[in-house]
């Protein structure tokens, strides 16, 4: 009868992505020498909130001719960022009859699946210059928002917009969701009030930072400004691919050529931007008014999911 196999030890996890991994274990060398098969068993972790357009709860049983450790696990079908698996392996000898001699499960290691590679961004801005459309002037950044949110920054901030940090809506693997802070802004040409933009300088960087739709037949292209050195311009410095400000298919800022000029702005029809600005806005840089006819977009969209289904603002990695 043929020796059984040993049970992997010491299962180790590295180089983790948004959509794969690699891993490796302890084995004999007897079993190194036998085994033909691994059997990798790849699930979500229990009690987590779970990406709601990937498989839930019903494990992803992966079988993998033999090869030489640590092995690479990828796969954007049944892997998505920032999310929480647990991975157990088997080994296997193939028997004469098809059937496989394998060992225990090994115990059960929990890993964490990355953010978007700036690569992966650099994919999902080239998806949204196809959907930006003609840059069109305007004059006013606005933000919508009940009228108790200003007054507390009257009130409580001496009139400071504070950043804060940026929920979870949009594509999952956007390394801004969660971790950085800003103040959210639009821009629009139907409004005709006063401007509130002087809080653009050319000493801004334009960074991408997202591209998504919710069900919708319109999609919204998310940008960051953050000040030349700031934290926030550290922060997406490796992270996210950077824009011209005065050259690129979604926002443009064009300096004033002559004294008591103000500074031109552009942004691209079609698309809903959204800007991200990292450092807290006066309010005394614009003014604070009624508007009817426009939903609270910073409400309405709070940490809504990405459609997965959309052939426009996807890429083939984790969504």
């Amino acid at each position: 009868m043929e020796a059984g196999l040993c049970t992997p030890c010491n299962i180790q996890i590295c180089e983790v992505t948004c959509d794969s991994f690699r891993i490796m274990w302890d084995m004999t060398p007897e079993d190194t020498a036998r085994a033909t098969h691994f059997f990798i068993d790849l699930s979500r972790k229990d009690n987590r909130d779970p990406n709601r357009f990937k498989h839930r709860d019903v494990p992803t049983k992966l079988v993998a001719k033999a090869v030489p450790l640590p092995m690479a696990v990828r796969g954007h079908w049944f892997l998505s960022p920032r999310t929480e698996y647990c991975v157990a392996v088997q080994t296997a000898v193939r028997q004469p009859d098809g059937d496989y001699l394998v060992s225990e499960w090994s115990q059960v290691i929990e890993f964490c699946t990355g953010d978007y590679a700036i690569e992966h961004l650099e994919q999902l801005m080239d998806k949204a210059k196809g959907s930006a459309g003609r840059l069109l002037k305007f004059s006013v950044f606005y933000r919508n928002q009940h009228p108790d949110y200003f007054n507390y920054f009257r009130n409580q901030c001496g009139g400071w917009m504070t950043p804060a940090l940026k929920d979870n809506s949009g594509s999952h693997g956007s390394p801004v969701n969660g971790k950085l802070r800003g103040v959210f802004f639009s821009c629009n040409t139907e409004f005709d009030t006063d401007p509130c933009g002087t809080f653009v300088k050319p000493a801004h960087k334009s960074i991408f930072a997202d591209f998504y739709c919710m069900y919708t037949a319109y999609h919204y292209v998310v940008l960051v400004l953050a000040p030349v050195g700031s934290e926030g311009d550290s922060f997406c410095q490796t992270r996210l691919p950077r824009l011209d400000l005065a050259s690129n298919p979604f926002l443009t800022y064009s300096v004033p050529q002559r004294p008591g000029e103000e500074p031109l702005f552009c942004h691209a029809s079609d698309v809903i931007l959204e800007v991200l600005y990292t450092e807290p806005v006066h309010l005394d840089l614009g003014k604070v008014e009624q508007i009817s006819g426009h939903q609270l977009m910073s409400l309405t969209t709070a940490n809504a999911k990405k459609d997965p289904s959309c052939k426009v603002c996807n890429i083939s990695v984790g969504r």
